[in-house]
């Protein structure tokens, strides 16, 4: 079960990669109008979100997502062990140094 967590966890983590670099940057018109990107400004009249955009948002979601559940996963893993059969060692005393 984590191993396949961990596969769809890279997964996604690339395919958010992929789709965050392919959308333009919100500041990208602005060296050229001198501050007028009205359309791109952070208050400005933006239109609705893009399909990129969308994207972006649901994959960021899939990501939190895994990222919980491996978490969650790691820090409350079974107590038991592969070597049941087997008693632990006895611990060996180091010899004393003699000044």
């Amino acid at each position: 079960m984590a191993s396949i967590l961990v596969a769809i966890h890279v997964a996604v983590c690339v395919f958010l990669i992929l789709v965050v670099l392919l959308q333009t940057g919100k500041g990208a018109e602005m060296g050229v109008s001198m501050g007028g990107a009205g359309s791109q400004a952070l208050f400005g009249a933006a239109g609705p979100a893009n399909f990129l955009t969308k994207i972006t948002t649901a994959v960021a979601i899939i990501f939190m997502i895994t990222s919980l559940t491996l978490a969650y996963m790691s820090g409350h893993q079974a107590q038991s062990s592969v070597m049941k059969d087997v008693s632990a060692p006895a611990e060996q005393q180091a010899p004393a140094a003699n000044e």
